[in-house]
């Protein structure tokens, strides 16, 4: 599968590879969203119960973060290592990106245990939500090692021309997730410990799947004990071009903290209505990290290779398929909010504050497109500084003062507004950004030998 990354059609060759991993992202979105869906079902207790677990997604979200530090920066260092011929640089990287993740994992379950209530209150807990918040993330803490294989080494399948593989592994968790979800919290009674319960539980079989692959002589590239020693300047090349998606993917986890509290001041029911409205933003979003993970290796392998013409084609499509399907999907949860807020809830106070408030929050997500595939382009095409800018900008240098400075003018709307703006933003300035250095990057590209 390799070598069609420089010879087959770009399209067909770039959709071959990303829709498996597009199936593989929805299906693992159901981990959360299948959750939250029971969650919200709880007699009696569902909207608070959300809200709790909504809280516990910031956490979360920066326990991921590590593993796409390390996968998001390794696996297309390994795919560009491969473009030039360099197997054994590419086993190295696999073997340190696996030694950054079980560091990772030790030091975030042991900070996380130590520091739990305190981490809970100050992203957004309140005195009715903590319980739910603390039931729920002692037990999902417990999986942060299987969470780091999935999210950190699933690169790597695709890395190989293994999408498929890759899908079957994360599909296999999600059905078992969804099945264990009612059993636990329902039959047996476990409530939100149960949901927890059970996505710990099915993340342990991914990544029993994910590893077996890669520590067997099946896979080209391997998990080997000698490769697991770590090398200075092979970690500083995966961090230094990870610190882009780690940053866009961590900042999730401050936004949460300043969105959490500040709504947390005009009640609840807002942290509620902002659970369900991000899971909507991870329905729009999340395939397109799955097409990105299918796109990134065969573009990262033409421009290790040097074919400027192949790698100009792939950016092409990347723009073309990641722009429209985010402007369509966004499109329908503006017009119908009430689709989103009637699969996690029956509270019709609820349901109406979505239906709401969505519209606003999502209004600048309808061009966010453009913004992600410029940032996966210049990961793509080891180019750090400006793929770290692009990353911060959204959401460090726009979204956070926009969240503490309008809601002192518009209440808690001026919050959901932040969101908008900020993207809207973004999205324009990364246009213009990609539009001035791309034809610089290709230009610089060695040509290949005719």
């Amino acid at each position: 599968m390799q070598e069609q990354f420089g010879t087959a059609p770009m399209f067909p060759l770039i959709m071959k590879m990303a829709l498996p991993s597009v199936a593989a992202q929805l299906v693992n979105l159901l981990y959360s969203i299948v959750d939250r869906i029971f969650v919200g079902r709880i007699p009696g207790a569902g909207t608070l119960a959300l809200a709790g677990v909504g809280i516990v997604n910031t956490p979360i979200i920066l326990i991921a973060a590590f593993a796409v530090l390390s996968g998001g920066g390794a696996a297309p260092l390994a795919a560009i290592a491969l473009g030039k011929k360099d197997g054994e640089r590419a086993q190295k990287i696999l073997g340190n990106s696996f030694f950054l993740l079980i560091l990772f994992a030790a030091c975030l379950m042991a900070l996380g245990y130590a520091f739990m209530r305190p981490i809970l209150y100050t992203v957004g807990a309140s005195k009715d939500t903590i319980g739910y918040a603390l039931s729920y993330f002692s037990i999902y803490l417990a999986g942060t090692f299987f969470v780091m294989v999935n999210t950190g080494l699933s690169g790597f399948l695709n890395v190989q021309g293994k999408p498929v593989r890759a899908m079957v592994c994360v599909l296999v968790g999600a059905a078992l997730n969804i099945g264990l979800d009612p059993v636990f919290m329902f039959v047996l009674g476990m409530g939100v410990a149960g949901a927890a319960l059970a996505t710990v539980l099915s993340q342990a079989v991914s990544a029993f799947l994910i590893l077996s692959y890669l520590l067997s002589g099946r896979a080209a590239l391997r998990i080997q004990k000698k490769s697991l020693r770590p090398d200075r300047e092979i970690i500083k090349s995966i961090c230094a071009l990870g610190v882009s998606p780690f940053v866009m993917s961590s900042t999730e986890s401050l936004v949460g903290f300043v969105l959490n509290s500040g709504l947390r001041s005009f009640g609840d029911i807002y942290v509620s209505a902002l659970t369900i409205m991000q899971t909507a933003m991870q329905i729009v979003s999340i395939p397109l990290q799955g097409f990105t993970q299918g796109a990134n290796p065969v573009i990262s392998y033409n421009y290790g290779k040097g074919d400027a013409n192949r790698v100009k084609e792939g950016a092409m499509v990347m723009f073309g398929v990641m722009f429209t399907w985010n402007l369509v999907l966004t499109l329908f949860f503006i017009l119908r909010p009430g689709i989103a807020a009637s699969l996690f809830t029956q509270d019709a106070a609820l349901t109406s504050c979505v239906e709401q408030v969505m519209p606003v929050f999502l209004l600048g997500m309808t061009i966010f497109g453009a913004q992600r595939a410029s940032q996966n382009m210049f990961v793509s095409l080891n180019q750090p500084k400006v793929s770290l800018f692009i990353a911060l900008l959204r959401k460090v240098i726009l979204l956070v003062p926009l969240a503490l400075i309008l809601p002192k003018f518009f209440g808690a709307m001026g919050i959901f507004a932040a969101e908008a703006i900020a993207d809207g933003t973004a999205a324009v300035c990364c246009i213009l950004i990609f539009a001035s250095r791309f034809p610089k990057i290709l230009a610089a590209m060695q040509k290949p030998e005719t």
